[in-house]
């Protein structure tokens, strides 16, 4: 088995133009999902599944309901959460990521696993955890990559293609 390739260390400007691209695609994520959840509970209330006892119109009664709102938040932060440790695990790369040229992956240059991606999640801190990659010029080492032992690198354009 050959050695993996080495590739630089991402800088801030390059994380940031990904983070944009990646939000993007969070938000129309969230968008779909709240759709899909909110198709569901529309059904589930026009067969009296849900708020038959009320005369409440359908919008009035999700307004209203704390539950729906949970569930509904829930679902979107899920689908939002999975985007990420799927494409992280599966190529290294999210769609920003990939526009970017960039990659995360083990220091050791494999990909990390589900486990590491669920990991790294949590001190992202929305993309807040990168501004760290600005004080250490040297390493270049995000809080989150800290954390979890991970790295974000810069491919080439060759490593970047799909095989």
């Amino acid at each position: 088995m050959s050695s993996p390739e080495l590739f630089p260390r991402a800088g801030f400007r390059r994380r940031f133009g990904s983070w944009i691209y990646d939000f993007l695609v969070a938000v129309a994520i969230y968008m779909v999902t709240t759709m899909i959840v909110s198709a569901i509970f529309n059904t589930l209330f026009a067969f009296e599944l849900i708020g038959a006892n009320t005369e409440q119109t359908a919008s009035d009664y999700f307004a209203t309901s704390i539950l729906f709102k949970v569930i509904l938040n829930c679902a979107g932060l899920l689908a939002i959460i999975y985007f990420f440790i799927f494409f992280w695990a599966k190529s290294g790369q999210t769609i920003g990521m990939k526009a970017w040229r960039l990659r995360v992956q083990n220091q050791d240059g494999s990909l990390m696993s589900k486990k590491t991606g669920i990991k790294r999640l949590l001190p992202t801190l929305l993309g807040l955890g990168n501004l760290l990659v600005i004080f250490d010029r040297k390493n270049k080492l995000s809080l989150q990559d800290r954390l979890t032992n991970t790295e974000v690198v810069v491919l080439t354009l060759e490593a970047n293609r799909p095989k």
